[in-house]
């Protein structure tokens, strides 16, 4: 291009300068430049971008249908239970886990697990089991067992695993009852899974309204609201949840004690998320939609409600992912030391009760089972929250 060119399409002295970008509104299903991915790219809503970039953590993917089968499972634990977690064997106390089998004589067969035997060692006086390949007990599929009463309310006994009529089927062995440990573990999920997100209810609804209201109106209630805050995380956790544990009466039903424990857990967690609700209002209170809704007569509460913190609710939702497992963390230690909740009530904490003998936990290892479904749980929180996170941000 010459010199001469380039001052020709020059503006005169004080002109406006030429228009090189088109003023017409911008269509993406219009742009014949475009690929179809550039155009579902600029098409899509905040919340399907932020599904393509959680759809890329594959562990975050993995770990949320984890989660996801075992909150359905914890639904129909009645019919998935082989035994009612309250049956006891007494011939079969602290019987080791059964193996499955599906080959007999070097034959294909359906599966079955062998018969137990059992004698008493007089030295240590610790029974010890040995598979009877002489007696073969089939595995019974969609059958009926031990009756049950679905949630409490009706009455049936449709398994999804039964033991033969005659025979047994401990695939994770018994406790010192002679009570399933599977049985009692698919049971014990439906305290621990649910007192966790019944606790995340509790904390959000005090966190979201504290924080939010003192990110809002900031001043004396901002500052009671802080050293209030302060004063609760400065209160060691577990002495805390155990002198209010041990307040609560010896005769409460089960059911009482289970909501005061989600009700403790749900009081001490509330103060970060406030904190995470009052910082985040801190800093768009001052926005311009947020002067414009006052303007309008906008209450304070759907200022809050409707503008402020739908703006930071992945946020929010992050934070759940990872204040769910230390509340399932919480109900476990505290049933672990005897303080939380209590039979006839089965959880994974109070079954790992019965495991603080150490010369128990030598003998019988399989008593330790109920730690691996806690730690699965945690570690899936975990990872899922690791990618809400990265995901809140699709514009990053």
């Amino acid at each position: 291009m010459t010199t001469g060119s380039i001052k020709d399409r020059l503006p005169a002295p004080g002109g406006p300068l030429p228009h090189l970008v088109s003023t017409a509104p911008f269509n993406p299903q219009s742009a014949e430049d475009l690929t179809e991915a550039q155009r579902n790219l600029y098409l899509a809503s905040q919340w399907r971008l932020m599904w393509w970039k959680f759809k890329r953590h594959r562990l975050a993917v993995a770990s949320g249908a984890i989660l996801i089968v075992l909150y359905a499972a914890i639904a129909i634990v009645e019919f998935l239970a082989p035994y009612n977690d309250q049956t006891i064997n007494i011939d079969f106390i602290r019987a080791p886990p059964q193996s499955v089998h599906i080959f007999h004589e070097g034959r294909l067969t359906a599966p079955f697990v062998y018969g137990l035997s059992y004698k008493l060692n007089m030295d240590d006086l610790k029974r010890e089991y040995t598979d009877d390949t002489s007696k073969r007990y089939p595995i019974r599929f969609f059958c009926r067992g031990d009756s049950y009463r679905f949630w409490g309310l009706i009455e049936g006994d449709l398994h999804l695993v039964c033991p033969a009529h005659d025979g047994t089927l401990f695939l994770l062995g018994t406790d010192r009852l002679g009570r399933d440990m599977l049985s009692r573990m698919i049971y014990g999920g439906r305290i621990s899974l649910t007192i966790g997100l019944i606790g995340i209810s509790i904390s959000f609804v005090l966190g979201i309204i504290i924080g939010g209201l003192a990110g809002y109106y900031g001043g004396k209630f901002d500052m009671i609201t802080q050293r209030a805050i302060e004063v609760i995380q400065s209160l060691p956790h577990i002495p805390l949840w155990l002198a209010l544990s041990s307040i609560m009466p010896p005769n409460w039903s089960p059911l009482l004690v289970y909501f005061g424990i989600t009700l403790i857990l749900g009081l001490m967690d509330w103060t970060g998320l406030a904190r995470a609700v009052r910082s985040k209002l801190l800093s768009l209170r001052e926005d311009d939609y947020v002067t414009a809704a006052q303007l309008m007569g906008a209450s304070t509460g759907r200022i809050v409600f409707r503008h402020l913190v739908p703006g930071f609710m992945s946020h929010l939702i992050a934070s759940a992912t990872i204040t769910i497992p230390s509340m399932i963390l919480g109900e476990t230690a505290l049933s672990f030391l005897g303080l939380g909740l209590r039979p006839p009530i089965t959880s994974w904490g109070v079954m790992l009760n019965e495991a603080q003998n150490i010369n128990v936990v030598a003998l019988y290892p399989w008593l330790m089972l109920p730690v691996v479904p806690v730690i699965i749980v945690i570690l899936a929180f975990n990872f899922l929250g690791d990618g809400l996170r990265d995901a809140a941000d699709p514009y990053h």
